[in-house]
């Protein structure tokens, strides 16, 4: 059996394995939702960007949620610049996060219409069951 020092000894190892994981590793789960495309411009990061940009926009509630974000200003959001790899049937695009969808469920992503053709053709428009991770 463990002593009362082993075990808080223990405990204090796990926390402290807790407490320095890393935003990446809390969010690092494969994520699927509905894929679409927009017309670049002035981002929620604060980034102009264009239709030919390999960029991606994050549902609102995703970007608002995620971890070290503090709310307010969101180009301090810590999600702006990261890369996500998006898949669809066997077709894999990396983007950059410089922006979020209002009208985006949890785990759905607006495209440019560059990184969206990566997956299918602008005529398919809405991609059901695409799956995106942080990379």
């Amino acid at each position: 059996m463990f002593s009362r020092i082993q075990l808080i000894s223990i405990f204090a190892v796990a926390l402290a394995g807790i407490a320095n994981a890393s935003p990446v590793e809390e969010r690092a789960a494969d994520i699927t939702g509905d894929a679409t495309y927009y017309d670049a411009g002035l981002g929620a990061c604060g980034i102009t960007n264009t239709n030919a940009d390999y960029i991606v926009a994050v549902s609102t509630k995703y970007f608002d949620t995620f971890p070290g974000y503090k709310g307010g200003n969101p180009n301090k959001n810590p999600l702006c610049g990261k890369n996500i790899r998006a898949t669809y049937k066997g077709k894999s695009v990396t983007v950059k996060v410089t922006d979020r969808c209002g009208g985006c469920a949890y785990g759905d992503i607006d495209l440019t219409p560059t990184a969206f053709s990566k997956l299918a053709p602008l005529s398919a428009g809405r991609l059901h069951g695409v799956t995106w991770n942080l990379v």
